[in-house]
């Protein structure tokens, strides 16, 4: 069995998996809100809003309202949405990518005093400069993360500790 994963290597991991619930077929971002205890108390990815199915993941279509920007819910956004804690004042956020201005301004107003981010691939885009010069005028902490594990595995058998177990077809029932 491996080594037991760094609390922050666990976070991070954690953005991967749920950005892996996105659709965009470019760009998936996840994203996790953590308390003073470590808890997680939010957990989002990108996607567009719900009951919707009509909207593009197309970023380069010359009519701006076919391309996904003005549509698509930020990872961070989601995160807070989904929030299972009634305030999130002193909190951390995760992030796969580094957080646009829209978002910058969502945490900065609910109080999260860290971003720890992942990639910062659009770090010359004036969206991103914006986040950063409120993120400093605001004091909310700002870092990059590196993992001691850049890579895990996630084996629902290993975990169990179970390998005896019969793998079934989705369509075996226990009967």
């Amino acid at each position: 069995m491996s080594e037991p994963l760094e609390t922050e290597d666990f976070f991070m991991h954690l953005c991967s998996l749920a950005a892996k619930r996105s659709n965009d077929p470019v760009t998936r971002v996840g994203s996790v809100i953590v308390n003073e205890d470590n808890i997680i108390v939010g957990v989002g990815h990108n996607e567009m809003p719900k009951n919707s199915n009509k909207f593009s993941w197309e970023k380069d279509n010359p009519n701006p309202l076919e391309n996904k920007g003005p549509y698509v819910c930020h990872a961070e956004l989601n995160a807070i949405v989904n929030k299972n804690a009634a305030n999130l004042k002193n909190c951390r956020i995760y992030v796969s990518m580094f957080p646009c201005n829209e978002c910058a301004k969502l945490i900065i107003q609910l109080g999260i005093t860290e971003v720890i981010y992942y990639s910062d691939k659009r770090a010359n885009k004036d969206y991103t400069k914006a986040s950063k010069r409120m993120f400093r005028e605001t004091g909310v902490k700002v870092r990059q993360f590196s993992p001691k594990n850049e890579k895990i595995s996630i084996d629902c058998d290993e975990i169990n500790g179970d390998k005896s177990r019969k793998r079934r077809r989705p369509d075996e029932s226990d009967s």
